[in-house]
C-alpha cells in the first residue's frame, strides 16, 4: 500500500509535464485538463478486451494472466516505468525459459501509445546462443531480464547489485529518445507524452521464432535448449495490453536493429489486435532484405541468412500466419513485406531506416555465411559485407521508392555504434546533407505528414565523414565496444 502510495505522489509530481500536454489538445487522443485531473484519481480501464475468438485463435491465441496472477501493475502509477510480470501459462519466456516481463510507462492526458521493440544482436547456434548469450555482439538477456531494466525507482535491488542495476537503468532509459519522458539532448517527438510500452528482446531471434532449439557444442557434447520464443512473447505483450489499458486512438510501433525487425513482422497483428483509429510504423536498422526461396546469393545476398532462420527459429511459422491475412506477403521471400503492408494498410504512414555504412547488421547478415567474408577480418571483411549491404539496399529502396504510404532514409554513416541504428542515443547525425535533411524531417513525414511518405537516400559519406570527434559517441562506443 505505502509503494502504491509512493507512486501515485510521484506520478502527480512529475506530470507536470503532462498537463500542459493535455491543455494543448493538439492530437487525436489526447484529453483536456479535465478528464486528464480525472483519471489521476481514477485510472481508465480497459475498453478493448481480447475476445473469446481471439483467446480461443488456433493459431497464436491472445492469452492473458490466468486469474488472480500479480503481475505487478498498478493503474494509477503515471510517468513511472512499471514492470509487468508475464505468466508462463500465456506461452511466454525468455531464451532459458525463465519468465517473461515487459515495461509500461502510463500517461493520463492521452490513449496513444508508442510500443518500442529492443535492439539487440540474433544467435541461431551454440556460439552465438550460450557461449555469447547475453552479450550485445550476440544475443541480449538470454538468462532474463531485470526488474530494475528500466528504472531504479520502483526495484527491490539489493546494495550489491546497485552498480549494475545502475548501469543497465541509465543504457535502457538512453536507448531512444522516442521513449524518453524528459528528452535528453533537446530530441522532442510527439510520443514522449504518450503511454510507453518497452518490449525487452530476449530470444535470440529478432522476436520473429517460434521454435525450442538444442545446441551443442563443437564436439556434441553439453546440450543447451534455447527457447526461441519472440512471437508468443509479442502475442502475450498484446493480450497483456489489450486487457489492462485503454484502445489506443493512435499507436506507433517502433523498434531498432533487432527490434526494427520485430516491429515489422509485427505490425499487421498488433494494428489489428491493438485497433487503434491511426497506425504508424517506425522501423529502424532491421530490415528484411528480399530473398526469394533458392535464390542465387550473389543477386540477393540475404537468402543465406534466411535459409538459416527459416531452420533454427522456425520464422516460416509467422510469415505463413501473417500470409493468410495479408495479400502479397509472401512466405518465400520475407522482403515482399513491405509492399504486402502498404497495400494492406493504406490508411497507416510507415517508414524504415538504415545507414549504408552499417557495418554491424551487414556482418550479421553475411559475414558468417560468404566464404570470403568468414575468412577476412577487419576493413577487408567490412568491405565485402558491405558491397552485399548495397545490392540489397538498393533493391530495397527501388521497392519504398514505388510506395506512397511506406517510406525509406537511408544516411550514409555516422561515427556510433559502426553506422548501426539511427534511433538510438539521439536523433542527430543520421542526416542526408545533400538534401538538407535531418532523421527527425523523416520521423514527422510518418507521423505528422501529409501526402506520400519521404523517401530519401544519401549518395556521398563525405560531409558525414568531414564532422568533428563526438564525445557523446565516442562514450557510447566505449562502452559498447564499438567503433564509429
Amino acid at each position: 500500500m505505502m509503494k502504491d502510495r509512493c507512486k501515485r505522489f510521484c506520478a502527480f509530481a512529475v506530470l507536470g509535464l503532462a498537463v500542459p500536454f493535455a491543455g494543448a489538445h493538439a492530437e487525436e487522443g489526447d484529453y483536456d485538463a479535465w478528464r486528464t485531473s480525472l483519471n489521476l484519481l481514477f485510472p481508465p480501464r480497459a475498453d478493448n478486451p481480447v475476445t473469446p475468438a481471439q483467446h480461443d485463435a488456433a493459431q497464436y491465441p491472445l492469452l492473458d494472466h490466468p486469474s488472480g496472477f500479480d503481475d505487478g501493475f498498478s493503474p494509477g502509477a503515471y510517468g513511472v516505468w512499471q514492470t509487468v510480470q508475464v505468466d508462463p501459462s500465456t506461452g511466454a519466456a525468455c531464451a532459458d525459459g525463465s519468465p517473461y516481463k515487459f515495461f509500461v510507462n502510463r500517461a493520463p492526458n492521452t490513449s496513444n501509445m508508442l510500443l518500442y521493440m529492443e535492439p539487440g544482436g540474433a544467435c541461431w547456434d551454440y556460439d552465438s546462443c550460450v557461449i555469447g548469450g547475453d552479450g550485445v555482439r550476440s544475443a541480449i538477456n538470454m538468462h532474463g531480464i531485470p526488474d530494475y531494466y528500466m528504472s531504479l525507482a520502483y526495484s527491490d535491488v539489493d546494495l550489491s547489485a546497485l552498480g549494475n542495476a545502475l548501469v543497465t537503468s541509465l543504457t535502457h532509459n538512453l536507448i531512444t529518445p522516442l521513449v524518453e519522458r524528459v528528452p535528453p539532448f533537446l530530441d522532442f517527438v510527439k510520443t514522449q507524452s504518450w503511454t510507453l510500452v518497452y518490449v525487452p528482446y530476449c530470444t535470440g531471434d529478432v522476436s520473429g521464432g517460434d521454435k525450442v532449439a538444442v545446441y551443442t557444442d563443437a564436439d556434441g557434447g553439453n546440450p543447451t535448449v534455447v527457447h526461441h520464443n519472440g512471437v508468443r512473447n509479442t502475442r502475450a505483450v498484446a493480450a497483456w495490453l489489450k486487457n489492462h489499458l485503454q484502445r489506443p486512438a493512435q499507436l506507433v510501433l517502433s523498434g531498432s536493429s533487432a527490434g526494427g525487425v520485430g516491429s515489422l513482422i509485427h505490425y499487421y497483428p498488433l494494428r489489428r489486435d491493438m485497433a487503434p483509429n491511426r497506425g504508424f510504423l517506425l522501423s529502424d536498422s532491421g530490415p528484411l532484405m528480399s530473398a526469394p526461396t533458392g535464390a542465387d546469393p550473389a543477386q540477393y545476398p540475404s537468402v543465406l541468412l534466411h535459409e538459416q532462420i527459416r531452420q533454427t527459429w522456425n520464422t516460416d511459422a509467422l510469415f505463413g500466419y501473417l500470409a493468410a491475412e495479408v495479400p502479397g506477403l509472401d512466405a518465400d521471400d520475407y522482403g515482399s513485406a513491405y509492399a504486402a503492408l502498404a497495400n494492406k494498410l493504406p490508411g497507416d504512414r510507415m517508414g524504415t531506416s538504415h545507414f549504408w555504412h552499417d557495418r554491424d547488421f551487414s556482418d550479421y547478415s553475411y559475414g558468417r555465411f560468404y566464404a570470403d567474408s568468414a575468412g577476412a577480418t577487419g576493413e577487408v571483411r567490412d568491405a565485402l559485407n558491405l558491397e552485399r549491404w548495397r545490392i540489397d539496399t538498393q533493391r530495397l529502396s527501388a521497392t519504398l521508392s514505388g510506395l506512397p504510404n511506406f517510406g525509406g532514409y537511408f544516411p550514409q554513416y555516422r561515427a556510433l555504434n559502426e553506422s548501426h541504428c539511427n534511433l538510438i542515443v539521439d536523433l542527430k547525425n543520421s542526416d542526408i546533407q545533400e538534401q538538407e535533411l535531418e532523421l527527425k524531417d523523416f520521423i514527422d513525414s510518418v507521423l505528422d505528414g501529409q501526402g506520400p511518405v519521404m523517401h530519401a537516400s544519401e549518395s556521398s559519406d563525405a560531409a558525414d565523414r568531414a564532422k568533428p570527434p563526438n564525445l557523446l559517441y565516442q562514450l557510447v562506443n566505449l562502452v559498447l565496444g564499438t567503433s564509429g
